[in-house]
């Protein structure tokens, strides 16, 4: 459009192909790198990852909805990734962002025929939990930061704020129109969503999709109860509703390679006895089921 720089996304989609393996950024995956799209009418599911991530963030997601005949697509939230945090409290570019996604696969992807669009999904972990309930309708109130962060100091994200010299009243003058919902996407996944507590039942009224809603136990990172379960209270429609026991924040995030371990080990390090590859195995079948039965 002129304002806003191209995006870089990745997808995947069923194919005949054979696999092999192939080392994508901090991951190595199994795939048919380039192979032709197999079947038609294929559900399409977009992912926003959470902050400072990217499009890879939740590749193991992704390959399982390809294997059950979805294609996946995620977008990098430009401004908001591992090598760009420039724009990240600049919330409402990331549905916009979503919704070029969006855009992109049904109007302009060469295998857009193959692509049932009526049936659009999406899934987001925290800043992309955020993402994915704006797109499905939900108008967040960012003036509730204020009272949060001042009830609340210690918590991580008024913490952020206070290093990063940002005023907890940044949301205040933030229009509701810039909140744009995208009505194409039928069906929603939402895992530890960023800022649940600036969502009311009333900026939540028009959320009215079928919701599959994840909590992690031990999310020190946002903690109980005003992150996952403001969610839940306040959609109109109660939530499929998933609570993993001792899960951290980030056992959202695929299982860490060794060479990932080194480097990131805050979003590495699980809670003792926690098992986060047993655990996305029963992820992935449970957001395949979800989007099956809504899609």
């Amino acid at each position: 459009n002129g304002i806003e720089p191209p995006l870089t996304a990745g997808i995947w989609y069923p194919t005949s192909a054979p696999v092999v393996e192939h080392a994508l950024g901090t991951f190595t995956q199994s795939v048919a790198w380039g192979a032709p799209i197999a079947g038609g009418a294929l559900p399409l599911v977009v992912i926003s990852h959470g902050g400072g991530a990217s499009y890879q963030a939740h590749y193991d997601t992704a390959l399982a909805l390809a294997h059950a005949g979805f294609v996946a697509a995620a977008v990098s939230h430009a401004g908001d990734t591992y090598n760009d945090e420039s724009k990240v409290l600049q919330l409402w570019r990331r549905p916009r962002q979503l919704d070029r996604l969006i855009n992109y696969m049904l109007e302009e992807w060469k295998w857009r025929n193959h692509l049932r669009a009526s049936h659009v999904g999406a899934f987001g972990f925290s800043n992309g939990g955020f993402t994915v309930l704006v797109a499905a309708g939900g108008v967040p109130d960012l003036r509730r930061i204020e009272p949060y962060c001042t009830a609340n100091p210690t918590h991580d994200l008024c913490r952020a704020l206070s290093k990063a010299g940002v005023a907890t009243d940044f949301g205040r003058d933030i229009p509701k129109e810039l909140w744009r919902a995208d009505s194409r996407i039928k069906a929603a996944v939402v895992a530890a969503p960023a800022f649940g507590f600036a969502f009311t039942p009333a900026g939540l009224e028009h959320v009215q999709i079928p919701i599959q809603l994840w909590h992690a136990e031990e999310d020190h990172h946002q903690p109980d109860p005003f992150y996952d379960e403001a969610v839940r209270l306040a959609l109109p429609r109660p939530p499929e509703y998933h609570v993993i026991a001792r899960a951290g924040h980030y056992d959202f995030l695929p299982p860490c390679s060794p060479r990932l371990a080194q480097t990131a080990a805050a979003i590495c390090t699980d809670p003792a006895g926690f098992d986060r590859a047993a655990f996305h195995k029963m992820l992935n079948e449970e957001i395949v089921r979800f989007f099956r039965a809504h899609l």
